[in-house]
């Protein structure tokens, strides 16, 4: 069983990524989603992720999928939408120094593909 949802556990964070895109499943099946990973289909660089908090169906935290950025953590909030899906929002926050221009935008990248384009698809849309 998971933890209870708990503060962060970084101290001074730096956010360098956020975005927010509805998905058509509702929060609890999001939710479930991101907590089971399964759906998750990682690159040669990326590992994968440990839940290190999650309260269903509102939030869910990863650690970091890339190994040079191994103190980044992955926030997920989800809110229910009108018409029953998710707005689901990611938001990338590390303890240390924030990556350059080109890693931080491949690095919102990837995560647009996996949350708004894989995870879309394995609801079948």
């Amino acid at each position: 069983m998971l933890a209870p949802a708990a503060p962060p556990r970084l101290g001074l964070v730096i956010e360098f990524g956020s975005r927010a895109r509805k998905l058509p499943a509702p929060p609890a099946v999001v939710w479930e989603s991101l907590v089971d990973r399964s759906w998750l289909a990682l690159l040669a660089d990326e590992t994968e992720p440990t839940v290190i908090a999650a309260e269903k169906p509102a939030r869910v935290v990863w650690s970091s999928l890339w190994a040079d950025r191994a103190t980044d953590e992955i926030h997920f909030d989800l809110t229910p939408a009108a018409d029953g899906g998710t707005l689901a929002r990611f938001t990338l926050l590390t303890p240390g120094e924030a990556p350059d221009e080109s890693k931080t935008g491949h690095l919102r990248r990837r995560l647009n593909q996996l949350l708004f384009a894989d995870l879309r698809y394995s609801y079948g849309q």
